[in-house]
């Protein structure tokens, strides 16, 4: 059993929260964890060419330290600030139905005269619009977050054959946005003020360590600006100049599944320049610029190697032909406005491009199975030679070498096509090989995590076990539901056992399987799987240190020799995938491109909701691309007059009120300033979890907004209630702690007659809400997010739900090893003495040993009972909870009741895992040292 003992003053206690008293009394700390990340102290090192300086609109070079100047705007009780609207009211209406129902044409035009009948009936004035067109038309007219669509037509130029395909006569048609015309608009995003960055730049920690995160902090975008110093040309022209690398992606989506073909294959761009956050943040930081043409053709032509190189033609001419328009200031400066309303000189590059693996075979013009980075062979990928040295990495002049040998011997040597050019060969110092991107959802969460691991310990199983194995991966089915509720992990109500799955999905399952599968599966399998996942977290990481990548190196080479596991049992023969393969490459990526955190995959995807399954699900299905491409660039131009409007304050308060006060109209009876955005209802899971705009700042928890009712208002009375006898023992030691906090002596060595008497009305709540800063995790624009703790006894009408939390024990120790766990069995508040106390009722749960679980390598905890069996008990202040806490059941070799509810999950097992897997945040304070 840990002794809990203080590092400051070196007094031992017998339990947590006799420390945790201790150390808020007589060594308070200042908040807990993570949080901002204190670049304030960190070191920074710029480039000196490209320093980013300011001008005016003139091309007039500005002082850094001058504000920008204003643009005179109409006051707000003028229809002209509100143009093309007539005012508050008519904007808000349109926002309200075409943005947030995403109301139909129909639903629009009966809307609106079912208005205008109200209007008639009491003589008052016409309606916002007189149908739906005219709303259209408003909207078409606005002028901000213009970016119309062209559509190129392109069709098969080779020579036909006597019955050519039909794919050869046909006319395809892709779409683009001129993409100088997308970057300005995002570039002049005011709201990106503070998550841009101006100058490639290094970052080292206060250990002296670097730090890699956003794309300008890579070596990558760092070396591209010595290359155009190094020409003395371009030294002249760009001397002083932002570089902008341009990060581009691209992915296929399927919108109706049960259809056929409805496919669409849409390409986003991003300036490199945003932060992680930013770029993963909703708004106009990814903003789609193309979509591919989708050749098809019947089974037996989809074959020809002719129908492949034409295919491959057209995506590369597409996105020349999108982004040719920037080649010019890829040399050239061009003056354009930034987030901060300065101007600046730009240099546009080409920069990563995140795509999964079967796209970059064709971005790069590789063979399907060869890697689109390096030259390792397909049948042994990992391979390394006689001195340990890897394949040698793919290159522009590699490629274009190989377009002077025999093709055939290049395909089958080399693994490089030579019928096709890569689009990034028409543009300066562009490698595609180079510039492909770590792409953790498809590559990581999808493809080793899912695909491969998930599958392989399936088939040992049925392999190992025989006729049982279907019965143990029902028990593991079985494990995953039983999982308790945390928020922002998605439950299984029936294990693995549904068809399709998304990448959330995925997701979800890497946070409990290791321990569904613990005890089934060899330790080595357990090893395999315990480093996989300890280095997909360390890999997601927002900020990525050099101690870090260490990290990452070590699990990697402790995961390439334990999956042998798989076939020293038979599961596998080998194991030379592509996408296990890619992980090798992901140490240098970070070096080059920052965190992957800012270049993922699922970027793309969550982008493709937006740009693609909305717009489509507002056409009318017939030919819908042309309607889709005029809806996304409504969305575009409404969302870009939003921001202008925030900006201005013109959005303050309910259009009620906004109009109240304009008109200076006495308060309507029972109107707000504003709507909520703060949802109390304690059925609602979906907001355990949501990402904030607070700014970023230290961990704080605070009670419930709505107090729970039905609650006895007396400790004696309320004890009763709640079944916990010992509640007003342990309270009053609690007060006792608080108002003597000088004193040597503790509340819980105490009688609890030598405690304070307590007479106070109590308020109980059914949960808390703990704000903190979570950058790798769905957060907001500034790096916050918020989770509900919930402690009900009626969750849902039905099962309790009492939570777990950590509780700072001593913030001068790493890790778990400052934290304590409790349950939370009641969250309640009293007043005494004019003071406010938040609190909570909780049970520990200690530490049995003092290293982490061998295979798992999570921590395991055990729950605190007397002697009597019943669970020991104390009252903490809500200042000292760091973190929810997620606790996983060990099970052993136990098999589950056929019967079994996840509500009774913390109560029915004699030890537990400390998810290290439940967030991203706590996989990084759970993991330092």
């Amino acid at each position: 059993m840990s002794d809990f003992c203080c590092a400051t003053c070196n007094q031992v206690f017998r339990s947590p929260g006799g420390l945790t008293r201790h150390k808020n009394i007589k060594h308070p700390a200042i908040s807990f964890g993570p949080q901002n990340t204190g670049e304030s102290q960190h070191q920074f090192k710029t480039h000196p060419h490209f320093r980013a300086d300011p001008y005016n609109a003139h091309g007039i070079p500005v002082p850094e330290n001058k504000p920008p100047k204003s643009i005179t705007e109409p006051p707000i009780h003028l229809a002209e600030a509100w143009s093309p609207f007539k005012n508050r009211s008519t904007y808000d209406w349109s926002h309200f139905f075409y943005v947030e129902l995403k109301a139909s044409k129909g639903k629009i035009n009966k809307s609106l005269d079912i208005l205008t009948a109200q209007l008639l009936e009491v003589g008052g004035s016409n309606a916002p619009f007189k149908d739906a067109q005219a709303l259209y038309t408003a909207i078409d007219s606005i002028r901000e977050g213009n970016t119309p669509w062209l559509t190129y037509h392109i069709k098969y130029t080779g020579e036909l054959p006597d019955d050519p395909p039909l794919w050869m006569t046909e006319v395809y048609e892709f779409c683009i946005r001129d993409t100088l015309n997308v970057l300005t608009e995002q570039l002049k995003t005011e709201v990106f003020s503070g998550q841009f960055n101006y100058t490639p730049y290094r970052e080292w920690n206060t250990r002296n360590k670097r730090v890699y995160s956003n794309l300008l902090s890579g070596d990558w975008v760092w070396d591209i600006a010595d290359e155009i110093s190094k020409d003395p040309d371009l030294l002249r022209s760009t001397n002083g100049a932002m570089l902008v690398p341009l990060v581009l992606g691209s992915d296929k989506t399927t919108v109706s599944v049960g259809t056929g073909h409805q496919e669409y294959h849409p390409a986003y761009i991003s300036p490199g320049n945003l932060t992680n956050i930013a770029r993963r943040a909703h708004g106009n930081s990814v903003l789609p610029f193309m979509f591919f043409a989708i050749p098809r053709t019947n089974q037996n032509d989809r074959k020809s190697q002719l129908f492949h190189t034409f295919c491959r033609r057209l995506y590369h001419h597409s996105l020349f032909t999108a982004l040719k328009v920037l080649k010019p200031y890829m040399t050239t400066p061009i003056l354009l406005k930034c987030p901060d309303g300065h101007y600046r000189r730009v240099i546009f590059q080409l920069g990563p491009y995140i795509a999964d693996y079967p796209e970059q075979t064709y971005l790069s013009c590789v063979v399907q199975g060869w890697c689109p980075r390096c030259m390792a062979r397909p049948d042994d990928l990992d391979g390394v030679d006689e001195n340990g040295n890897r394949a040698f990495p793919r290159t522009r002049e590699y490629q274009q070498a190989f377009v002077k040998g025999d093709k055939h011997k290049v395909w089958r040597e080399f693994g490089q096509r030579t019928d096709v050019t890569p689009f990034t060969d028409h543009f300066p110092r562009a490698d595609i090989h180079l510039l492909l991107t770590p792409y953790l959802l498809h590559q990581v969460i999808k493809g080793v995590f899912k695909d491969h691991l998930v599958s392989w310990i399936c088939s040992y199983i049925v392999t190992a076990y025989g006729k049982n194995g279907l019965s143990i991966l029902k028990d593991i089915d079985r494990r995953i539901s039983a999982v308790p509720v945390f928020p922002g992990i998605r439950r299984f109500p029936d294990g693995r056992d549904f068809a399709q799955w998304t990448g959330d999905d995925s997701k979800a399952l890497m946070k409990v399987y290791i321990a569904a599968v613990a005890g089934y599966i060899p330790q080595e399998m357990v090893k395999a799987l315990s480093s996989f996942l300890n280095l997909c977290y360390i890999v997601r990481k927002n900020e990525i240190t050099t101690h870090d990548l260490d990290q990452f190196y070590q699990n990697l080479t402790e995961f390439h020799q334990r999956r042998t596991s798989f076939i020293i049992h038979g599961t596998r023969e080998s194991i030379s995938l592509p996408r296990q393969h890619a992980l090798v490459h992901y140490e240098e990526s970070i070096r080059q491109f920052g965190s992957p955190n800012g270049l993922c995959s699922s970027i793309t995807e969550s982008k493709h909701i937006k740009a693609v399954k909305e717009p489509w699900r507002r056409s009318n299905r017939y030919n819908a691309l042309h309607q889709m491409l005029t809806t996304i660039l409504r969305l575009d131009k409404m969302d870009a007059l939003r921001r202008k409007f925030i900006k201005r304050g013109m959005l303050t308060g309910t259009t009620t009120s906004f109009t109240e006060d304009l008109l200076n109209v006495p308060d309507s009876e029972g109107s707000e300033d504003s709507y909520s955005d703060v949802v109390e209802s304690e059925g609602d899971t979906d907001n355990d979890v949501v990402p904030c705009d607070d700014e970023s700042s230290g961990v704080s928890v605070q009670l419930a907004q709505t107090a729970a009712r039905g609650y006895p208002r007396t400790i004696e009375a309320l004890a009763h209630h709640i079944n916990q006898p010992e509640f007003p023992r342990v309270l009053r030691q609690f007060l006792y702690d608080q108002l003597n906090p000088h004193s040597d002596i503790f509340g819980d060595s105490l009688d609890v007659e030598q405690c304070p008497i307590f007479s106070q009305k109590i308020t109980v709540f059914h949960s808390a809400v703990i704000t903190c800063y979570a950058p790798s995790d769905e957060c907001g624009s500034n790096g916050m997010y918020r989770e509900r703790i919930r402690s009900n006894p009626h969750w849902h009408g039905r099962h309790p739900r009492r939570d777990t939390v950590f509780v700072q024990v001593d913030s001068s120790l790493p890790g778990i090893l400052g934290l304590a766990v409790a349950r939370v069995l009641l969250f309640f508040s009293f007043t005494h003495n004019n003071k406010y106390y938040p609190c909570a009722l909780v049970n520990w749960y200690l530490r049995p040993d003092d290293e982490p679980d061998e295979d798992t390598g999570m921590w395991v905890v055990e729950q605190e009972v007397q002697r009597d069996g019943r669970p020991t008990l104390a009252v903490i202040h809500l200042e000292s909870i760091a973190h929810s806490a997620h606790l996983l059941p060990r099970f052993g070799m136990d098999t589950l009741p056929e019967i079994f509810h996840h509500s009774e999950s913390l109560d029915a097992f004699e030890s537990y895992y400390v998810n290290k897997f439940a967030n991203h945040r706590m996989f990084s304070f759970l993991s330092s040292n």
